[in-house]
């Protein structure tokens, strides 16, 4: 019996759509290090003893694409039930983007559109879609997450050297029992008008002098960019990394 069918009829009988059911209309999700931090942000993505990974490093160095990446893997093993997505909306050089129109995940587009661009590598437009409706993909600004607590969760928090301090602190203090979060951000783009503002920074600070068994951070620099090789000589130019 074909795989549509048996998913047809999975419809006729309880009216509800089994989304790992979806896992073989996209190509299976692989994380193929092509550098030494690459491999070492690997490994931690998949190491079930590290409960926080953060990431920091130019862009073009795969930080929120692996991230990503593992989290439809976790998904797909059963290993989480959700994968919520989250960052500040802070606009380029105080760039406002007004009021957008739609629903709260219409108004997360413009930031959110990184990380779905890396999910519709593994899923249809539709699935996405449905998945959204059915909060197995939850998009939470930061200002939602406040009192909450996200178990058997895949958390990604993309772009965190805009977020303050307080900010900070209240992400990291949402993660449940069986839950993984990512911490992905380029200290060299700060978007905020004070540096002294950003999160990222601080908790790095602070991760570095108290230490952690449960906390891990990889760096990145321009070594590992692995986009165009022109995005390597403009971070040159601009004197990063």
């Amino acid at each position: 019996m074909s795989k549509r069918r048996n998913r047809a009829l999975a419809q006729v009988v309880d009216n509800t759509i089994d989304f790992k059911s979806y896992t073989n209309t996209r190509r299976v999700p692989q994380l193929i290090p092509k550098t030494l931090s690459q491999e070492h942000y690997i490994e931690l993505l998949q190491d079930s003893d590290i409960n926080v990974v953060l990431a920091v490093g130019p862009a073009g160095t795969g930080k929120t694409m692996m991230a990503v990446i593992a989290a439809v893997q976790a998904f797909r093993r059963g290993d989480v039930e959700k994968i919520v997505i989250t960052r500040p909306a802070v606009g380029v050089d105080g760039e406002q983007h007004g009021f957008l129109p739609g629903d709260l995940n219409s108004k997360m587009e413009p930031w959110t559109r990184p990380i779905f661009d890396v999910l519709h590598e593994y899923y249809s437009t539709k699935d996405t879609a449905r998945m959204l409706e059915e909060q197995t993909i939850e998009i939470s600004p930061l200002a939602f997450l406040r009192g909450r607590t996200f178990k058997r969760s895949w958390i990604i928090f993309d772009e965190a050297q805009n977020s303050t301090e307080n900010q900070m602190k209240m992400v990291l203090t949402r993660l449940g029992d069986e839950s993984k979060m990512v911490i992905t951000g380029d200290l060299a783009q700060h978007d905020r008008k004070f540096e002294h503002e950003n999160g990222l920074r601080d908790f790095i600070s602070r991760l570095k002098k108290q230490g952690s068994s449960l906390i891990s951070l990889v760096e990145f620099n321009s070594r590992d960019v692995q986009r165009h090789p022109v995005v390597k000589e403009v971070l040159k130019m601009y004197g990063e990394y």
